[in-house]
């Protein structure tokens, strides 16, 4: 069973505790009414956010606001830099609109095909 980590101050060494991504293509947030809203592919630039959403679909099952604020906390530093310049960092930005009452997205795992 995955446990719920302690974040801290930086973004890097929280990362550092999450599963690996290594087997997972891609993840797809789907809305309420079953529509894809945004993807995170598993390449480079991308593979923290990669994991940070995995962890919390296996955390939480669902992107809701309890997952979002514990998924602000894994971002450390990179939430103010979020806040300070809206769309620089799009996966920090959905969490911040759920956080504060955003509509839930289930987290779908699309695992890579060999």
């Amino acid at each position: 069973m995955l446990t719920m980590i302690q974040p801290s101050m930086t973004f890097k060494d929280n990362v550092q505790q999450l599963p690996p991504v290594d087997g997972v293509q891609r993840i797809d947030l789907i809305d309420d009414k079953g529509m894809v809203v945004a993807s995170i592919e598993n390449q480079p630039g991308k593979q923290g956010s990669l994991a940070v959403y995995q962890y919390l679909h296996q955390l939480f099952g669902t992107l809701d606001a309890n997952a979002a604020e514990h998924g602000l906390a894994v971002f450390a530093e990179h939430m103010a830099d979020a806040r300070n310049r809206p769309g620089a960092h799009p996966n920090i930005d959905r969490l911040f609109a759920i956080a504060t009452g955003g509509t839930p997205l289930r987290i779908d795992i699309i695992a890579i095909s060999h």
